[in-house]
């Protein structure tokens, strides 16, 4: 099985890669650490933005009006037992 680069895995690299340039730059240059962080770090936010409600990780729009029973979530993710149904 082959690995391929997925649209997440860009959107991960491109998070790292703004805020590691902005760290590099910071340095290396007569551009104030500060800024340079805070100037590639809203790039980052760009990349999360577009990841989250853009393109987000949802198959269809239908997704986002199901109702999930509390029985269907992993009792990882909720550890409360289900009441009396009303």
């Amino acid at each position: 099985m082959e690995y391929t680069l997925q649209y997440y895995d860009l959107v991960l690299s491109g998070i790292g890669a703004s805020l590691g340039l902005g760290v590099l730059i910071g340095y290396a240059t007569t551009v104030s650490f500060f800024l340079a962080v805070v100037s590639f770090g809203g790039v980052a936010i760009v990349f999360i933005t577009h990841a989250l409600f853009i393109n987000g990780p949802v198959d269809d729009t239908e997704d986002l009006t199901e109702e999930v029973a509390l029985e269907e979530v992993p009792q990882v993710l909720s550890p409360m037992e289900p009441g009396p149904e009303s």
